[in-house]
């Protein structure tokens, strides 16, 4: 081993000796010095040169130190000057990237040798300063080149099928796929020999002291492709004012494409970014680490703060009831994608994104919360003498109990988001979550406001109570639907006492009605009259409604046969079967009961 590094060395040697002698100049020496390092890899310039730590120096100045470092200098300054004025990209050729990487090395190398203490070497500091300069500079084009012409596009990236001309080299956007998919894929938006090229460089400029310019270089690259990626999923660039200022449809619409994107910015995109970044700054020098952290945050700033800002606005916009179902949408995405965040934007660069996320997504749970309070100021605001002919669904009722049955499909997350903002109460937090409270409050005032409205039938006959969806029935317990179950009944226990007592009382044997026949007359007036008055009468559910009729039915038509087997067949109007059938018409709203009498 020892022999082959001995022979290495002195093939270099006779190298340098062949150089200075057949180089009349030091320019000519160095050309002939730029052959050998094409001709053989064993011939790289740093070998080859005098400008390596050891041979720059001797190990310590010597007399002659001040003059061989100027003569190395000048060296390194025709070579980097020779590259940074080249109008071709370096790195299109292999050879060329590596000798001025090297030239680059030699030149920190050299300063890393220079004492800013000794005034002699001042002079040598400045232009070896405003050297390492104008190469900081050339490596920041090479970098954005590299960054900005080597994108390739993977399997989560795709460009439109139908465009033949797409180039090759054009920055590939991202299409949605499914949330399930998306945890476990990443983009390699660059090839390995090009990140293995931007390591390089990032690794010389941080090394330098430019690794905040640097990192500006590579987000900027970045950022472009987030941009695009985000614009091919329909997610346009709306402000705050814009938000709150566009009509509820067209922003549904954008809610639509807000939680897609969402998803796939957290999931796939920025941790993909973070994954790239890592492989281009993975030194392990602090400020390759700052660097990185840098880069990512300036990276992901803009399209993060753009999708936070738009749920943001959709949380401090108005809260009206219609507005709910999309507010959850917005809470439910943000909140599955809070641990996601939280560990993803964790540097000191980037943790205001988190905090800011998690920020964005209490506010829409305030906004939800708010939106069940503006249900219920809607309740209190709908007039009393807004009362409904013939009894039928109120149109309060219907958009209310709609609306609930509609919310109970979200009611795991609605009890986490009232159950958050409960407070301290135990016992109440035991016997029931917050949303079953709420909801119960919401029913109590549309009971109340529907009682009030009930006031202004002339026909007491018409009051009554709404009838408990089932949904709502799980949500609010046991307890609660026995409790309305009874009301109800009590309901239909007045309804049949008011409407059809007198009907009853007529066909009873011990009524004081004259004969028979009276009690007929009298019978078939009042059965016409109710069958009159109620046709457009509406029970809405069906179930109530069947229990109504069974009701009436159960309670006239027998004592109706029973009076018809003492009158005989002579002046009967209305046979048994013709009083059920039309009992069974009433309650649908239209007129389809209101006939049937016999010839």
């Amino acid at each position: 081993m020892a022999s082959e590094e001995n022979g290495e060395e002195k093939l270099l040697a006779v190298a340098r000796h062949i150089a200075k002698t057949l180089g009349r100049t030091d320019t000519m020496a160095d050309d002939i010095l730029q052959i050998f390092s094409t001709f053989d890899g064993r011939f790289s310039r740093e070998k080859l040169s005098d400008t390596s730590p050891a041979s720059a120096s001797g190990g310590a100045l010597d007399d002659d130190g001040d003059e061989r470092i100027e003569r190395v200098l000048r060296s390194l300054d025709r070579r980097i000057s020779r590259f940074v004025a080249s109008d071709r990209p370096i790195w299109s050729d292999a050879g060329d990237a590596s000798t001025f990487l090297d030239s680059i090395d030699a030149l920190l190398s050299l300063m890393g040798d220079l004492d800013p203490s000794i005034s002699s070497d001042k002079p040598l500091i400045d232009r070896s300063e405003d050297l390492l300069q104008q190469a900081m500079f050339r490596l920041e084009d090479e970098f954005r080149s590299l960054m900005e012409g080597n994108v390739e596009s993977t399997d989560l990236i795709d460009s439109d099928p139908d465009n033949d001309e797409s180039s090759d080299n054009e920055i590939p956007t991202a299409y949605p796929v499914s949330v399930s998919d998306m945890d476990c894929l990443t983009i390699d938006a660059l090839s390995s020999g090009t990140v293995a090229d931007l390591k390089t460089i990032a690794d010389r400029m941080v090394s330098a002291g430019f690794w905040k310019e640097i990192a500006h270089v590579y987000s900027a690259a970045r950022r472009d492709f987030l941009e695009i990626s985000a614009s091919r999923l329909g997610l346009r660039p709306l402000t705050v004012e814009e938000v709150q200022g566009t009509p509820w449809q067209d922003l549904e619409d954008e809610t639509s494409r807000w939680v897609p994107a969402a998803n796939l910015a957290f999931r796939v995109l920025f941790p993909s970014e973070r994954r790239l970044v890592d492989r281009v700054f993975s030194s392990s020098s602090a400020a390759a680490a700052s660097a990185a952290d840098l880069a990512f945050m300036e990276s992901c700033r803009i399209l993060s703060v753009r999708l936070l800002s738009f749920a943001d606005a959709v949380a401090i916009g108005p809260r009206a009831p219609e507005r709910l179902f999309r507010a959850v949408d917005l809470y439910e995405c943000l909140r599955d994608l809070q641990p996601g965040i939280r560990n993803l934007f964790s540097d000191r660069y980037s943790t205001a994104i988190a905090s800011e996320a998690a920020a964005v997504c209490r506010r829409l749970a305030d906004a939800i919360r708010g939106i069940f309070m503006e249900l219920e100021n809607l309740i209190r605001r709908d007039p009393v003498k807004a009362s409904v002919p013939g009894g039928g669904c109120h149109p309060i009722t219907r958009y209310v109990m709609n609306y609930l049955r509609a919310a109970c499909s979200s009611r795991g997350t609605l009890e986490q988001v009232f159950s958050a903002h409960e407070g301290t109460d135990d016992e109440r937090r035991r016997s029931s979550s917050s949303l079953s409270v709420q909801v119960a409050w919401i029913m109590e005032l549309l009971q109340s406001n529907l009682e009030a409205k009930s006031k202004v039938f002339k026909d007491v006959a018409l009051t009554g109570k709404v009838r408990d969806n089932e949904d709502l029935a799980v949500l609010l317990g046991e307890d609660w639907v026995r409790r309305e179950t009874a009301k109800i009944r009590q309901c239909l226990v007045n309804y049949q006492r008011t409407a059809w007592g007198k009907v009853g009382a007529v066909l009873r044997v011990d009524a004081a009605v004259g004969t028979l026949r009276e009690k007929l007359r009298v019978f078939n007036v009042y059965f016409e009259e109710i069958c009159r008055a109620q046709v457009g009468w509406v029970v809405a559910d069906e179930k109530m409604r069947e229990e109504v009729r069974g009701a009436i039915v159960g309670a006239v038509v027998p004592a109706y046969r029973g009076f018809l087997s003492r009158v005989g067949g002579e002046g009967v109007k209305y046979g048994w079967e013709e009083v059920e059938a039309r009992i069974n018409g009433l309650f649908e709203g239209s007129s389809g009961g209101g006939h049937g009498g016999r010839n």
